[in-house]
């Protein structure tokens, strides 16, 4: 989803996820009757206010609930999924493990994680939309279906303006019911690129998600799916949002081509030197902006982009049941409860993503103006299922062809055909393997 620093918890982590994790005390591993239940729950948030948020729900359980007495663990996204796999393969994995949902098809498909379906409270259940749970909806490998995570944060590409540039252009101020256009945005990009300066900063250093989350705005899938096998496709929808930043870049020249190699945040300081006016990134990095803009900067949070749709990809992070855990049922109540919508709106705070429960993005902390928090929540609703997170194969895909071919295009030194073509040519040789 986003690039994540890792927190100094490596050590911490693995011999927390590799001691045993259903056990409730005693010598042997084996609770009393009179003893409580014992969950471990992995939790990945790494943002000080996400961690703070995160203990002081699971203090609160642990005070409610003296029977059901949960340990949090830290982990890292830096080597969750390398950390998982030694578990579940040791059969020690943690009760409630807290991941993204991208991750989830692998481990359902072999077994690893448990089906929720009808373990979960009527009211979280009823609260999250069908576009979430689709997100977590995936073969059980066996021939049927199963819901094998909680999706409860997700992120959404929008874009951070500076507001005086935007001011002093005369342009108009889009909103969630009245959002640029991808032509609108082109033509204000350059009206505001000055000498020494540039509408907009495009760091593209890892451009594969960026893009094919923007392409939906086209219906741009660059997928074909059928069943587990899939096929790359670069056709008319998914070459125009290449062709349009590529157009930035290239022809109109209203963005700076240095910012190509740089990760999302490295823009930051032109930003607010004014180098560049809009800064196209997910809702996460207003956190940043909030934390390091210098004093009198004043920003604005501009609606995601409309092609024929503000469609964009869903990535949520999600909570799941080990499925060797000794307490799936007092595992899925806990779950029900870190995930309702009070903790929710608390948890999208911390980590400046967007709750997926209906009623936590609808508290006045998550509609409220300030940071942009109102214009962050609403754009919610444009978040849809993408097939490439369904694609067997889509890492390698992405590492070994995606990246590079993207990289070599936007630097321009290879033509949009080309791109297109080792995208598809190479990219299927990849996923063969996989559709075997």
């Amino acid at each position: 989803m986003r690039t994540r620093t890792a927190l100094a918890v490596a050590a911490a982590a693995i011999v927390a996820l590799t001691a045993g994790c259903s056990s409730s005390g005693g010598g042997d591993g084996a609770a009393s009757s009179s003893a409580p239940v014992g969950l471990k729950f992995l939790s990945l948030a790494w943002q000080k206010e996400s961690v703070a948020a995160n203990k002081e729900i699971v203090a609160e359980w642990n005070k409610a609930n003296p029977n059901i007495q949960v340990e949090y663990v830290q982990g890292s996204w830096d080597n969750v999924n390398d950390q998982l796999v030694t578990s579940f393969e040791a059969g020690d994995p943690p009760d409630v493990i807290h991941d993204d949902s991208p991750a989830l098809a692998g481990f359902a498909a072999r077994g690893y994680l448990l089906d929720l379906t009808g373990k979960l409270s009527a009211e979280l259940t009823a609260d999250i939309p069908k576009p979430a749970w689709d997100t977590v909806t995936f073969s059980d490998g066996k021939g049927g279906q199963g819901v094998f995570g909680v999706p409860f944060l997700q992120e959404s590409q929008i874009i951070i303006g500076n507001k005086k540039l935007l001011d002093d252009a005369g342009v108009r101020i889009p909103t969630p019911a009245d959002p640029w256009t991808w032509d609108e945005f082109a033509e204000i990009s350059k009206k505001l690129t000055k000498k020494g300066s540039y509408g907009v900063a495009w760091p593209l250093k890892s451009p594969v998600n960026k893009v094919l989350t923007l392409a939906l705005n086209f219906d741009g899938t660059f997928f074909q799916v059928d069943g587990t096998k899939a096929t790359v496709k670069v056709g008319p929808q998914e070459r125009e949002v290449l062709q349009r930043i590529y157009d930035q870049l290239h022809t109109d020249k209203s963005a700076d081509p240095a910012t190509l190699g740089m990760g999302t945040a490295d823009p930051l300081p032109g930003f607010y030197a004014g180098k560049y006016a809009l800064l196209p990134t997910g809702v996460y990095l207003r956190q940043q902006v909030v934390e390091q803009a210098p004093e009198g900067f004043e920003w604005i949070t501009i609606p995601p982009l409309k092609g024929t749709s503000s469609h964009q990809a869903a990535i949520s992070q999600t909570l799941s049941v080990s499925a060797d855990s000794e307490h799936p049922d007092e595992a899925a109540k806990f779950i029900s409860y870190f995930l309702n919508s009070t903790n929710q709106a608390k948890l999208a705070k911390g980590d400046w993503l967007l709750p997926t429960s209906v009623k936590a993005a609808s508290d006045p902390s998550m509609t409220t103006t300030e940071n942009g928090w109102d214009v962050a929540t609403a754009s919610a609703k444009d978040l849809v299922v993408a097939p490439y997170l369904r694609v067997n194969g889509f890492d390698e895909w992405r590492s070994k062809v995606a990246t590079p071919a993207l990289q070599e295009y936007f630097a321009g030194k290879i033509t949009l055909d080309q791109t297109a073509q080792r995208l598809v040519e190479e990219g299927n040789k990849v996923l063969e393997r996989y559709n075997r």
